[in-house]
């Protein structure tokens, strides 16, 4: 029964919840109002400027999910061929952790020379193997980085670390970061997609493009091959245009007003992510339906229109930067060649480095050809490398290594036809230019026109930035 005098029916849940400066308000603020706040009008993924001026304007990252061997695509090493077969010495893995120790721990695991053919190409002269012939054909647009070093020793802890720059779950990732820090291009299109493909998705799954503590109109959707690229987005039967719009005006009031009660920045994604999505039921469709695109085009990369395939992402990425989308990652699975089933360094690596190897190159080609590579930035790269030591299961393979890989990037601002760093004669890890992964994390915001020291988000009482730390710009890669 209610009191007859209104101020004794408000409990102090009523009380905490309407006092705009009383204690709901500030333990609200404490708990999600650390990060900065949106005024309840603006759009999260509206596009904003950097610390300084950028010298690219979006990025599509080819992440090869397994860890490709650099032995055997770009890192020719002749001690290899000359010792191999030998032990390799104490010195160089004594105290080192690998993934799959009981695989070395028997006996000191024996040096690998690669089978493969490798020639010199371009004016820049770089060594590709007979793997990778399309690539090859653009080592004059590429930037090569020889001696990149990670820390964790498996699967989804170092792709995490790659795509977050942490081994912790939680951690927004780097699309996540830079949509936050200057927003996207795109009026009807996600500012950070993720597309896959290969026989599964990468280890650890969506915490790879995920929003960590940042508001969640900024982690990445995933969009499917096919003619539904995300699912429930068309409209249920009987439900035109203007009765969905309708609907939508009411929900966003209704979200409009909460948001302004409480300041939750989730509020606001949720707005953001409801408009987005009416959006994208005439964009998306649109976005994937290749038959547009001429066969000239279709054959520069391998595309397939209905085909899910890596190269059709690859011309996917080309449409989505072109529309403005700042942030693309392509996942392509399997790098991983153990010499296990499906994982040995002979018929199983030629068949993924098919799978990409003309749509990457096909991809550098088409930006190129229309003026876009500029302002792209590509990078090409894995999780780890592997060893220069042979791991003997079914057939040869390699283990995990984190000590020297390989990765590539292109356009952007970065100086194309440039080699940064080197490894030991066994390629076990650098003797110069060492870059740390999130030295390249570095290097990809600050081409963006972002400080990686002052791209922060403050959460539970401390400022969390994607390099932890830690990072430096990579500047002999920039032109």
């Amino acid at each position: 029964m209610l009191a007859p005098d209104p101020l004794l029916n408000i409990t102090r849940r009523h009380l905490f919840g309407r006092c705009g400066l009383g204690l709901g308000s500030m333990a609200l603020a404490s708990l999600i109002g650390e990060g900065r706040a949106h005024a309840a009008d603006s759009n999260p993924l509206a596009a904003r400027p950097g610390h300084f001026p950028a010298r690219a304007k979006s990025v599509i990252y080819l992440f090869m999910a397994g860890g490709p061997s650099q032995f055997e695509l770009f890192e020719r090493k002749p001690k290899l061929q000359e010792y191999h077969g030998k032990p390799i010495p104490e010195s160089f893995v004594a105290g080192k952790r690998f993934a799959f120790m009981n695989t070395f721990s028997k006996e000191r695991p024996k040096l690998l020379a690669s089978s493969r053919k490798f020639a010199r190409h371009g004016e820049s002269g770089f060594a590709v193997s007979e793997c990778l012939p399309h690539t090859a054909g653009v080592v004059d647009d590429l930037a090569f980085l020889r001696a990149v070093v990670t820390e964790p020793i498996n699967h989804a802890p170092a792709k995490l670390f790659a795509n977050t720059g942490s081994q912790q779950f939680g951690r927004p990732s780097m699309g996540s970061w830079v949509t936050y820090g200057i927003g996207s291009e795109a009026d009807d299109l996600p500012g950070f997609v993720v597309l896959q493909s290969g026989p599964r998705g990468p280890r650890g799954g969506a915490v790879n493009w995920g929003n960590g503590m940042l508001p969640s109109s900024y982690q990445g959707v995933p969009l499917r091959n096919g003619a539904e690229p995300i699912l429930d987005l068309a409209s249920p039967p009987g439900i035109d245009g203007p009765r969905q719009r309708r609907a939508l005006d009411a929900i966003r009031d209704l979200n409009a007003e909460r948001l302004a009660a409480t300041g939750d920045p989730e509020i606001e994604a949720r707005i953001a992510s409801y408009e987005m999505a009416y959006r994208m039921q005439a964009s998306a469709p649109r976005l994937i339906d290749l038959a547009g695109e001429s066969r000239a085009t279709l054959d520069l990369y391998g595309a397939e229109p209905g085909k899910p395939s890596f190269a059709n992402n690859c011309l996917l990425a080309r449409r989505l930067v072109e529309r403005g989308v700042r942030f693309v990652q392509l996942y392509h699975t399997n790098w991983d060649h153990h010499g296990g089933p499906g994982e040995n360094l002979g018929s199983d690596l030629d068949k993924v480095c098919r799978e990409v190897d003309r749509g990457c190159a096909g991809l550098i080609r088409d930006l190129k050809a229309r003026g876009l590579l500029d302002s792209t930035l590509v990078v090409w790269g894995g999780e780890f490398g592997r060893t220069p030591m042979g791991e003997i299961r079914e057939q040869v393979g390699r283990n995990h290594h984190v000590d020297a890989f390989t990765m590539w990037m292109a356009g952007g601002g970065i100086k194309p036809g440039v080699s940064l760093g080197e490894t030991d004669e066994f390629g076990f890890a650098p003797v110069e230019g060492r870059a740390h992964i999130h030295d390249v994390q570095a290097t990809i915001l600050h081409q963006l026109g972002l400080d990686h020291t002052r791209l922060t988000y403050r959460s539970q009482g401390r400022d969390f930035r994607l390099t932890d730390v830690e990072g430096e710009v990579l500047k002999g890669l920039l032109a």
